[in-house]
Protein backbone atom coordinates (compact mmCIF):
# COMPACT_ATOMS: atom_id res chain seq x y z
CA UNK A 1 0.00 0.00 0.00
CA UNK A 2 0.77 3.38 -1.18
CA UNK A 3 2.48 5.21 2.52
CA UNK A 4 0.33 7.57 3.68
CA UNK A 5 2.12 10.39 3.67
CA UNK A 6 3.10 9.63 0.24
CA UNK A 7 -0.42 9.45 -1.07
CA UNK A 8 -1.37 13.04 0.44
CA UNK A 9 1.87 14.69 -2.10
CA UNK A 10 0.74 12.59 -4.64
CA UNK A 11 -2.98 13.59 -4.66
CA UNK A 12 -1.63 17.18 -4.34
CA UNK A 13 0.62 17.07 -6.79
CA UNK A 14 -2.16 15.02 -9.26
CA UNK A 15 -4.46 17.99 -8.87
CA UNK A 16 -2.20 20.30 -10.25
CA UNK A 17 -2.43 21.39 -14.07
CA UNK A 18 0.13 19.18 -16.17
CA UNK A 19 2.90 20.85 -18.38
CA UNK A 20 4.56 18.91 -21.18
CA UNK A 21 8.25 19.03 -20.99
CA UNK A 22 9.99 20.90 -23.68
CA UNK A 23 13.21 22.25 -24.71
CA UNK A 24 10.94 25.41 -24.47
CA UNK A 25 10.52 25.12 -20.77
CA UNK A 26 13.55 23.20 -19.49
CA UNK A 27 14.81 26.13 -17.70
CA UNK A 28 11.67 26.84 -16.17
CA UNK A 29 11.22 23.37 -14.59
CA UNK A 30 14.91 23.91 -13.21
CA UNK A 31 13.41 26.56 -11.51
CA UNK A 32 10.52 24.94 -10.29
CA UNK A 33 12.72 21.57 -9.59
CA UNK A 34 15.12 23.58 -7.04
CA UNK A 35 12.25 25.41 -5.80
CA UNK A 36 10.99 22.48 -4.56
CA UNK A 37 14.10 21.26 -2.91
CA UNK A 38 13.74 23.89 -0.13
CA UNK A 39 10.15 23.07 0.85
CA UNK A 40 10.89 19.16 0.95
CA UNK A 41 13.74 19.56 3.58
CA UNK A 42 13.09 22.87 5.23
CA UNK A 43 15.79 21.92 8.43
CA UNK A 44 18.91 20.05 6.63
CA UNK A 45 21.47 18.60 9.27
CA UNK A 46 24.63 20.77 10.46
CA UNK A 47 27.58 20.10 9.49
CA UNK A 48 31.13 20.54 10.89
CA UNK A 49 32.43 21.90 7.04
CA UNK A 50 31.05 22.94 4.11
CA UNK A 51 33.31 23.74 1.08
CA UNK A 52 32.18 24.79 -2.31
CA UNK A 53 35.26 23.79 -5.17
CA UNK A 54 36.06 23.13 -8.41
CA UNK A 55 37.07 19.94 -9.99
CA UNK A 56 37.49 18.67 -13.26
CA UNK A 57 35.42 17.15 -15.30
CA UNK A 58 35.31 15.38 -19.25
CA UNK A 59 35.42 19.18 -21.16
CA UNK A 60 35.50 21.82 -18.79
CA UNK A 61 35.71 22.26 -14.57
CA UNK A 62 33.05 21.33 -12.45
CA UNK A 63 31.19 23.03 -9.81
CA UNK A 64 31.57 20.52 -6.80
CA UNK A 65 30.94 20.74 -2.85
CA UNK A 66 32.88 18.92 -0.39
CA UNK A 67 30.64 17.97 3.49
CA UNK A 68 32.11 16.98 6.33
CA UNK A 69 29.90 16.03 9.26
CA UNK A 70 30.86 16.01 12.92
CA UNK A 71 32.96 13.33 14.38
CA UNK A 72 35.42 11.33 13.12
CA UNK A 73 34.72 11.30 9.08
CA UNK A 74 37.80 9.87 7.74
CA UNK A 75 37.50 6.42 6.47
CA UNK A 76 34.89 7.05 3.49
CA UNK A 77 34.62 9.62 0.88
CA UNK A 78 31.33 9.31 -0.79
CA UNK A 79 30.97 10.62 -4.57
CA UNK A 80 27.47 11.72 -5.16
CA UNK A 81 25.47 12.25 -8.35
CA UNK A 82 21.96 14.06 -8.19
CA UNK A 83 18.92 13.21 -9.81
CA UNK A 84 16.90 15.24 -12.11
CA UNK A 85 16.19 12.99 -15.26
CA UNK A 86 19.90 14.51 -16.83
CA UNK A 87 18.21 18.14 -17.39
CA UNK A 88 17.66 19.23 -13.98
CA UNK A 89 19.67 19.58 -10.60
CA UNK A 90 22.00 21.13 -9.10
CA UNK A 91 24.42 21.30 -6.04
CA UNK A 92 21.47 22.99 -4.22
CA UNK A 93 18.51 20.70 -5.38
CA UNK A 94 20.05 17.72 -3.30
CA UNK A 95 22.04 19.71 -0.47
CA UNK A 96 19.87 18.88 1.96
CA UNK A 97 19.96 14.77 1.25
CA UNK A 98 23.65 15.11 0.99
CA UNK A 99 24.22 16.54 4.14
CA UNK A 100 22.06 13.62 5.47
CA UNK A 101 24.04 10.92 3.91
CA UNK A 102 26.84 11.97 4.95
CA UNK A 103 25.43 12.70 8.47
CA UNK A 104 24.39 9.16 8.62
CA UNK A 105 27.28 7.41 7.13
CA UNK A 106 29.51 9.13 9.40
CA UNK A 107 31.38 9.97 5.74
CA UNK A 108 33.22 12.94 3.91
CA UNK A 109 30.90 13.43 0.71
CA UNK A 110 31.65 15.42 -2.46
CA UNK A 111 28.58 16.35 -4.46
CA UNK A 112 29.44 16.60 -8.44
CA UNK A 113 27.53 19.17 -10.12
CA UNK A 114 27.44 17.49 -14.08
CA UNK A 115 26.66 19.21 -17.46
CA UNK A 116 22.81 19.33 -18.08
CA UNK A 117 21.18 18.30 -21.62
CA UNK A 118 19.50 19.88 -23.73
CA UNK A 119 22.81 22.31 -23.47
CA UNK A 120 25.37 18.97 -23.49
CA UNK A 121 23.65 16.11 -24.32
CA UNK A 122 25.20 12.99 -23.97
CA UNK A 123 27.95 11.78 -23.51
CA UNK A 124 28.41 14.93 -21.66
CA UNK A 125 27.33 13.85 -18.30
CA UNK A 126 29.24 10.29 -18.11
CA UNK A 127 32.14 12.30 -19.07
CA UNK A 128 32.07 14.32 -16.05
CA UNK A 129 31.55 11.73 -13.68
CA UNK A 130 33.92 9.45 -14.86
CA UNK A 131 36.38 12.39 -14.73
CA UNK A 132 34.99 12.84 -11.28
CA UNK A 133 35.33 9.65 -9.95
CA UNK A 134 38.91 9.87 -10.90
CA UNK A 135 39.92 13.01 -9.38
CA UNK A 136 38.30 12.25 -6.25
CA UNK A 137 40.50 8.94 -5.71
CA UNK A 138 43.49 10.34 -6.64
CA UNK A 139 43.34 13.85 -4.27
CA UNK A 140 41.72 12.01 -0.90
CA UNK A 141 44.80 13.86 1.07
CA UNK A 142 42.92 17.26 -0.28
CA UNK A 143 40.04 16.51 1.10
CA UNK A 144 41.08 15.40 4.56
CA UNK A 145 40.83 11.57 3.66
CA UNK A 146 44.39 10.14 2.60
CA UNK A 147 43.39 6.51 3.33
CA UNK A 148 39.46 6.48 2.87
CA UNK A 149 37.57 3.87 0.55
CA UNK A 150 36.04 5.63 -2.02
CA UNK A 151 31.86 4.95 -2.33
CA UNK A 152 30.45 5.73 -5.58
CA UNK A 153 26.81 7.31 -5.11
CA UNK A 154 23.95 9.05 -7.16
CA UNK A 155 20.09 8.93 -7.36
CA UNK A 156 17.96 8.45 -10.62
CA UNK A 157 19.63 10.00 -13.17
CA UNK A 158 22.30 10.35 -10.68
CA UNK A 159 22.36 6.51 -9.96
CA UNK A 160 22.89 5.91 -13.99
CA UNK A 161 26.12 8.22 -13.59
CA UNK A 162 27.78 6.14 -10.90
CA UNK A 163 26.98 3.00 -12.24
CA UNK A 164 28.36 4.20 -15.81
CA UNK A 165 31.69 5.81 -13.68
CA UNK A 166 32.20 2.70 -11.89
CA UNK A 167 32.03 0.62 -15.00
CA UNK A 168 34.00 2.40 -17.21
CA UNK A 169 37.09 2.87 -14.18
CA UNK A 170 36.74 -0.74 -13.20
CA UNK A 171 40.28 -1.77 -14.46
CA UNK A 172 42.16 1.24 -13.49
CA UNK A 173 43.11 0.23 -9.76
CA UNK A 174 41.00 2.48 -7.64
CA UNK A 175 39.96 2.47 -3.98
CA UNK A 176 36.44 2.32 -4.90
CA UNK A 177 34.86 0.21 -1.88
CA UNK A 178 31.44 0.30 -3.26
CA UNK A 179 28.82 1.91 -5.34
CA UNK A 180 25.06 2.80 -4.37
CA UNK A 181 22.64 3.19 -7.14
CA UNK A 182 19.05 4.48 -5.47
CA UNK A 183 16.85 4.25 -7.96
CA UNK A 184 18.60 4.36 -11.23
CA UNK A 185 17.39 4.56 -14.40
CA UNK A 186 18.71 2.13 -16.66
CA UNK A 187 17.94 3.63 -20.24
CA UNK A 188 15.24 5.49 -22.62
CA UNK A 189 12.98 2.14 -23.45
CA UNK A 190 10.77 2.56 -20.36
CA UNK A 191 9.17 -0.96 -21.28
CA UNK A 192 8.92 -3.26 -18.13
CA UNK A 193 5.58 -3.43 -16.12
CA UNK A 194 6.32 -1.35 -13.07
CA UNK A 195 6.67 1.60 -15.87
CA UNK A 196 3.33 0.88 -17.49
CA UNK A 197 1.70 0.03 -13.85
CA UNK A 198 2.96 3.12 -12.19
CA UNK A 199 4.42 5.69 -14.81
CA UNK A 200 1.62 7.94 -14.19
CA UNK A 201 -0.19 8.93 -11.12
CA UNK A 202 3.23 8.66 -9.15
CA UNK A 203 4.70 11.89 -9.67
CA UNK A 204 7.25 10.65 -12.40
CA UNK A 205 5.70 10.15 -15.45
CA UNK A 206 6.42 8.68 -18.39
CA UNK A 207 6.19 11.35 -20.83
CA UNK A 208 8.13 13.04 -18.78
CA UNK A 209 10.79 10.53 -18.84
CA UNK A 210 10.79 10.09 -22.42
CA UNK A 211 11.42 13.87 -23.44
CA UNK A 212 14.35 14.47 -20.70
CA UNK A 213 15.72 11.01 -22.67
CA UNK A 214 15.46 12.30 -25.80
CA UNK A 215 16.82 16.09 -24.97
CA UNK A 216 19.85 13.30 -22.97
CA UNK A 217 20.47 11.67 -26.21
CA UNK A 218 19.99 14.24 -28.79
CA UNK A 219 20.70 13.03 -32.32
CA UNK A 220 21.59 9.21 -31.04
CA UNK A 221 18.94 6.99 -32.79
CA UNK A 222 21.04 4.13 -31.68
CA UNK A 223 20.25 3.37 -28.07
CA UNK A 224 22.78 0.46 -28.12
CA UNK A 225 25.70 2.12 -26.08
CA UNK A 226 25.93 0.48 -22.42
CA UNK A 227 26.42 4.07 -21.03
CA UNK A 228 23.02 4.81 -21.87
CA UNK A 229 20.99 1.73 -21.66
CA UNK A 230 22.89 -0.07 -18.93
CA UNK A 231 20.73 -3.27 -19.06
CA UNK A 232 22.91 -3.74 -22.86
CA UNK A 233 26.20 -4.42 -20.68
CA UNK A 234 27.90 -7.15 -21.93
CA UNK A 235 30.89 -7.28 -19.00
CA UNK A 236 30.21 -5.97 -15.38
CA UNK A 237 32.81 -8.46 -13.91
CA UNK A 238 35.11 -7.30 -11.14
CA UNK A 239 32.88 -4.51 -9.91
CA UNK A 240 32.88 -3.19 -6.11
CA UNK A 241 30.19 -4.48 -4.39
CA UNK A 242 26.81 -2.89 -5.21
CA UNK A 243 23.38 -1.50 -3.38
CA UNK A 244 20.54 -0.88 -5.52
CA UNK A 245 17.66 0.85 -3.76
CA UNK A 246 14.22 0.40 -5.63
CA UNK A 247 10.78 2.41 -4.88
CA UNK A 248 7.43 -0.11 -4.95
CA UNK A 249 5.81 2.30 -6.75
CA UNK A 250 8.43 3.60 -9.17
CA UNK A 251 8.03 3.22 -12.67
CA UNK A 252 11.63 2.38 -12.49
CA UNK A 253 11.50 -0.38 -9.82
CA UNK A 254 12.15 -3.41 -12.93
CA UNK A 255 14.41 -2.49 -14.56
CA UNK A 256 16.40 -1.37 -11.51
CA UNK A 257 15.93 -5.28 -10.27
CA UNK A 258 16.99 -6.29 -13.42
CA UNK A 259 19.96 -4.32 -13.45
CA UNK A 260 20.88 -5.93 -9.89
CA UNK A 261 20.43 -9.30 -11.14
CA UNK A 262 22.73 -8.63 -14.31
CA UNK A 263 25.41 -7.49 -11.49
CA UNK A 264 24.44 -10.98 -9.65
CA UNK A 265 25.19 -12.76 -13.56
CA UNK A 266 28.33 -11.26 -13.93
CA UNK A 267 29.79 -12.36 -10.16
CA UNK A 268 29.36 -8.83 -8.11
CA UNK A 269 28.06 -9.08 -4.67
CA UNK A 270 24.67 -7.21 -5.09
CA UNK A 271 22.36 -6.35 -2.11
CA UNK A 272 18.79 -5.13 -3.40
CA UNK A 273 16.75 -2.97 -1.01
CA UNK A 274 13.24 -2.22 -1.70
CA UNK A 275 11.33 1.01 0.32
CA UNK A 276 7.75 -0.24 0.59
CA UNK A 277 5.00 2.32 0.23
CA UNK A 278 7.64 4.80 -1.66
CA UNK A 279 7.75 6.01 -4.86
CA UNK A 280 10.86 7.34 -7.22
CA UNK A 281 12.60 9.99 -5.46
CA UNK A 282 11.10 9.42 -1.70
CA UNK A 283 14.90 10.23 -0.43
CA UNK A 284 13.91 14.08 -1.15
CA UNK A 285 10.93 13.72 0.47
CA UNK A 286 12.90 12.89 3.73
CA UNK A 287 12.83 16.54 5.57
CA UNK A 288 8.62 15.93 5.46
CA UNK A 289 8.59 12.40 5.93
CA UNK A 290 10.65 10.85 8.38
CA UNK A 291 9.40 8.05 7.40
CA UNK A 292 11.19 8.13 4.01
CA UNK A 293 14.58 7.63 5.47
CA UNK A 294 14.57 4.31 7.01
CA UNK A 295 16.21 3.30 4.29
CA UNK A 296 19.35 5.41 5.13
CA UNK A 297 19.81 3.13 8.11
CA UNK A 298 20.11 -0.15 6.05
CA UNK A 299 22.40 2.16 4.03
CA UNK A 300 24.50 2.81 6.68
CA UNK A 301 24.99 -0.60 7.52
CA UNK A 302 25.96 -1.64 4.19
CA UNK A 303 28.19 1.10 3.82
CA UNK A 304 30.08 0.35 6.74
CA UNK A 305 30.72 -3.31 6.14
CA UNK A 306 32.29 -2.08 2.83
CA UNK A 307 34.66 0.24 4.36
CA UNK A 308 36.12 -2.12 6.75
CA UNK A 309 36.23 -4.76 4.17
CA UNK A 310 38.67 -2.50 1.96
CA UNK A 311 41.29 -1.59 5.13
Amino acid sequence: MLHPDIAAIVDAMNAQPATPVTRDNVHERRRAYHDLAVHLWPSPADMAEVHNLRIPGGAEELDARLYVPHGDASHAILVYFHGGGFVMGDLETHDALCRRLAEDTSSRLISVDYRLAPEHPFPAAVEDAVAAVRYVCSHREEMGAPNAAIIVIGDSAGGTLAAVAVNETRHLDLPIAAQVLMYPTTGPELMTASAHEFGHGYLLELDEMRAEYEMYLGDRADHSDSRASLLLSDDLTGLPPSVVVVAQYDPLRDEAVAYAGLLEHFGNDVELLEAEGMIHGFLRLGGIIPDALSILDDLATHLERFVKESA
